[in-house]
């Protein structure tokens, strides 16, 4: 089948680039004429496991293209992805000016009849948006469908690949149909395709990402409270993810979420439903709750050295919101590099993936290192960021060395309080015992 995917970011790229490995024809539109030059000869633009071998192989097999022309993109195309920016408007909802221009541009250029699909997060009614932009100028039959995807950046292709489920909104029988043979070869396992009506998808990708989004906040308050009673929130999230009606998944206590996805959709329903005349009060308390959390254990730090963190130097050890990643949008490091500045501390960072993307935010205010010792160098005390397997089984020895007091701020848990105890280190995490 030929297929259009407009936009190649995180879930762009990695629409296009699993359908062309399932043995269609794929072209991605993007009007980032550096970015197309770089796909073109070979480049991958974003840092995802397991994305660069399929696009390699897909590119030299002559499945997947790119091009900055819309009208060339879609030339023939039976499907068209629209994969494309929602940001935060200033109010919390999602700014849909990209989408929106891109179904005005298609309206046009359609030739035969055309599935148009939302594959980005959008709130509930923009199918109709979609529909409305390209019927004013179409001359052909075309169908507008909610495709939401269910991604998480750092298994995104196994995601895509393996979906636990895919949902389809879509009223139309022709789309219902085209839709089946597309996502075929991808739920032979017998994973479900979910048909519904436009809005129920539409809303359900956002109650997914807002139910994730509270039951880590709900995790992370317990832990909030485990610090108060003397409780260790591991044994309490192993007693509660062994009940079924549970389970074991996003129940890890840290510095709250980030990322893409969490922050702008749980703003964007909760705008929704302020819309609706609905107060969401759960999603409320959840963006409330995660903004403090972020910055968590800054005061900590503060008290641990006396209040006085003037010229005190702080290593960091990940900068992503998430391990096996590059994003850094909404990620609590940047959060804690903020307050770190205000409080007149040095930062000297590293991440495995990120620092790029953090150096064109921060610039020289503070500094990247080759390792995640070289950033200990010196240094008042370590704060763990990101969860990266490669923080998890450090060198201590090089460590005691290297730090300037044998002290960490870690704000993923990565450690056993036995383990700090027994290694002379004082040891403050989340929702447990603080080790001195």
């Amino acid at each position: 089948m030929k297929i259009a995917v407009v936009g190649t970011g995180y879930v762009g790229l990695v629409t296009g680039t699993c359908f062309a490995e399932t043995g269609n024809q794929v072209t991605c539109v993007d009007i980032n004429e550096e970015k197309v030059k770089q796909m073109q000869a070979g480049i991958i633009p974003i840092y995802e496991p397991g994305l660069e071998d399929l696009f390699k192989r897909n590119t030299e097999e002559g499945r997947l293209h790119f091009t900055t022309s819309l009208k060339e993109g879609i030339e023939g195309a039976k499907v068209i992805f629209l994969a494309l920016p929602t940001p935060p408007g200033a109010d919390g909802s999602a700014d849909l000016k990209y989408i929106l221009q891109v179904a005005n541009d298609l309206g046009p250029i359609l030739s035969e009849y055309t599935v148009i699909i939302d594959k980005s997060t959008v709130p509930v009614g923009t199918s109709d948006k979609v529909r409305a932009a390209i019927a004013q100028k179409a001359k052909v039959e075309f169908d507008v469908v909610s495709n939401p995807e269910f991604l998480r950046e750092g298994v995104a292709v196994e995601d895509f690949m393996k979906p636990d489920r895919v949902v389809i909104g879509t009223q139309s029988d022709k789309a219902k149909e085209l839709m089946s043979r597309l996502y075929a070869p991808l739920v032979r396992q017998g994973n479900p395709i979910i048909f519904m009506d436009e809005r129920s998808a539409e809303l359900t990708k956002y109650a997914a990402n807002a139910f994730l989004a509270t039951k880590i906040t709900f995790m992370n308050e317990i832990a909030n409270l485990c610090e108060l009673v003397g409780a260790n929130v591991d044994e309490v999230r192993k007693g509660i993810g062994t009940d079924s009606r549970i389970g074991k998944r996003f129940l890890f206590a840290g510095i709250g979420y980030g990322g893409s996805c969490f922050p702008k959709d749980v703003q964007a329903l909760a705008k929704t439903s302020a819309e609706n005349d609905y107060e969401f009060k759960i999603l409320d308390s959840v963006m409330k709750v995660n903004e403090n959390q972020k910055t968590k254990l800054i005061p900590q730090l503060s008290k641990h050295f006396k209040g006085d963190l003037q010229g005190k130097k702080i290593a960091m050890w990940g900068l992503a919101f998430k391990p096996y990643t590059d994003d850094i949008r909404e990620a609590p490091s940047l959060y804690n590099i903020d307050a770190l500045l205000e409080l007149g501390s040095s930062v000297s960072a590293y991440d495995p993936e990120a620092m790029g993307h953090v150096k064109q935010i921060m610039g020289d205010k503070i500094t990247f290192t080759k390792n995640p010792y070289e950033a200990l160098e010196g240094a008042d005390a370590l704060l763990i960021v990101t969860e990266w397997p490669q923080f998890r089984t450090p060198d201590f020895d090089r460590m005691d060395i290297l730090l300037k007091n044998k002290v960490i701020f870690d704000g993923r848990n990565l450690y056993e309080l036995n383990q700090m105890a027994e290694l002379g280190y004082t040891y403050y995490s989340i929702g447990r015992q603080t080790i001195q």
